[in-house]
């Protein structure tokens, strides 16, 4: 893939599997510090900005593996006032509301999931247009979306980037949708780009869709029932 960048950083796939890649451009200053088969870690300033850390995820997908990932990021910073930003794919449904379809949650890596932040003071930033990041692309009645990428921030991070938010874009030759983040919020610019947004969990909207016209039948049948003859 050609990309319009000036630098690049990358970590091999172990066979078929896995794999990170990095770009920017001279406008950014960034070192990466860290980087593993999960994770590449950094620290990044933007146009002059205060310098933060950023942390880009592959979460193991594999049972065995996911405590001691969580556990291992955790030790990334080991002081909870710092600037720090986490993105990617953490492989985690935090929350019922996370996903759609039949598949049960892990709750052990919910359980990791929500003791890493807790331990380490994060808070997950506030997503727009779309509520899911992954799906199995099965028709309606077998679908199953989850939301398993996400971005994550320190307070003092939060307190640089107020109006940070994350875009849930449109899938392309992936599973996945991509997560553009935005840390000065969304623009005019941007914001009359429009575009068509995810068709993952559309099963949703249609049964709801199906649910209000059965209500509507009855409501309709139910008056008329007690009309005076």
């Amino acid at each position: 893939m050609r990309m319009k960048m000036d630098n690049a950083f990358y970590v091999k796939p172990i066979g078929i599997a896995g794999g990170l890649a990095l770009w920017w451009n001279n406008k950014v200053k960034l070192s990466v510090l860290h980087h593993d088969k999960n994770l590449i870690d950094i620290v990044i300033s933007i146009n002059g900005e205060p310098e933060w850390f950023g942390t880009f995820i592959y979460a193991p997908p594999y049972e065995e593996e996911k405590q001691e990932f969580w556990e291992r990021l955790g030790t990334l910073r080991d002081n909870a006032n710092v600037k720090w930003c986490i993105m990617g794919d953490t492989n985690v449904v935090a929350s019922p509301s996370e996903k759609y379809g039949d598949a049960p949650l892990d709750y052990n890596n919910v359980k990791w999931y929500h003791e890493f932040l807790e331990r380490s003071l994060l808070m997950e930033i506030q997503s727009k247009e779309g509520t899911y990041t992954w799906s199995n692309q099965r028709s309606e009645e077998d679908e199953i979306c989850e939301k398993l990428d996400k971005v994550i921030s320190s307070l003092d991070w939060n307190f640089l980037f107020p109006k940070a938010i994350a875009i849930i874009k449109v899938p392309m030759a992936s599973d996945h949708t991509p997560i553009v983040l935005l840390t000065n919020g969304v623009t005019k610019s941007e914001s009359s780009l429009g575009g068509p947004k995810s068709s993952c969990g559309s099963g949703v909207e249609k049964s709801l869709e199906r649910t209000k016209s059965r209500q509507m039948t009855l409501s309709t049948k139910s008056k008329s029932s007690n009309k005076a003859p």
